[in-house]
């Protein structure tokens, strides 16, 4: 049995972690580089770190953040924002991240998926997805880009099984509508992707209870679920949040804590 995987996403600007409501409203919450650390101690099985304004301001992604993170966890760790290239892929992987994260770029450039899939192998590619309900697209949700602040003409699974198709290993399918509400994750939506393509889906936006993950593993069929305020605020720790999923008879990682950092 695959077990299900407990992501952390770390949304960095200017450096600093930050938290929003729907793309809104963001404030800052921490450092990026002892947030990961600390997350890495408490168990949870992979991190996630977006440079979230890096394609709105048509710039690289802060490789010195991401060099300083990867030395200081020992789970796999992907990062997204800026990257507009197999060249900026290379540098991220070589900064130390096991997976590349694509996504205004990758719908304004499809084939950079292939191109990076091919170079560093399907595993090494996410396709980052910003969704939002719409009842004029076949599938009722449209296709974001640049931190939400650009609607496109893509229909979510047609995106979905384009980016399978050209190579992406991994979707991580956010909800704009329900992201940082913390009301749970729009099931709807992350199970038609998950029965929609064979490679895995990473549940984003709206964790607010243990409960909300039980669900979204289970009936929105996610092989991932990423959480951000739920833990950012103290509200649960990523060990509470794996006893509730066991007691649910959700398949968890369980093994002992690791060490801690320098």
């Amino acid at each position: 049995m695959l077990l299900k995987r407990l992501i952390v996403c770390l949304d960095v600007r200017d450096g600093k972690t930050t938290k929003g409501v729907r793309f809104k409203g963001n404030v800052d919450i921490g450092d990026p580089v002892e947030m990961a650390a600390d997350y890495y101690r408490r168990g949870v099985d992979e991190l996630v770190f977006y440079d979230i304004t890096a394609s709105a301001e048509y710039r690289g992604i802060m490789i010195d953040v991401v060099e300083r993170v990867a030395r200081r966890i020992f789970i796999p760790f992907s990062v997204g924002g800026g990257i507009g290239s197999v060249k900026d892929m290379r540098a991220v992987l070589l900064a130390g991240a096991e997976k590349v994260s694509v996504n205004s770029q990758a719908v304004e450039n499809p084939a950079i998926i292939e191109e990076g899939a091919s170079l560093f192998g399907n595993q090494c590619i996410v396709l980052g997805m910003d969704a939002k309900k719409d009842r004029t697209m076949p599938s009722g949700y449209r296709v974001v880009i640049n931190g939400g602040r650009k609607e496109t003409g893509l229909d979510a699974l047609e995106w979905a099984r384009q980016a399978e198709s050209l190579g992406a290993g991994e979707i991580v399918l956010n909800s704009i509508d329900a992201d940082g509400t913390r009301d749970g994750y729009e099931i709807t939506l992350t199970r038609m992707i998950s029965e929609a393509v064979g490679v895995p889906v990473v549940a984003s936006g709206g964790a607010g209870r243990p409960e909300h993950l039980a669900e979204v593993l289970t009936e929105g069929k996610a092989d991932a679920a990423l959480i951000a305020s739920m833990v950012h605020y103290g509200d649960y720790s990523p060990e509470e949040i794996k006893n509730y999923l066991s007691s649910r008879n959700v398949a968890v990682r369980r093994d002992p804590l690791p060490k801690q950092t320098e």
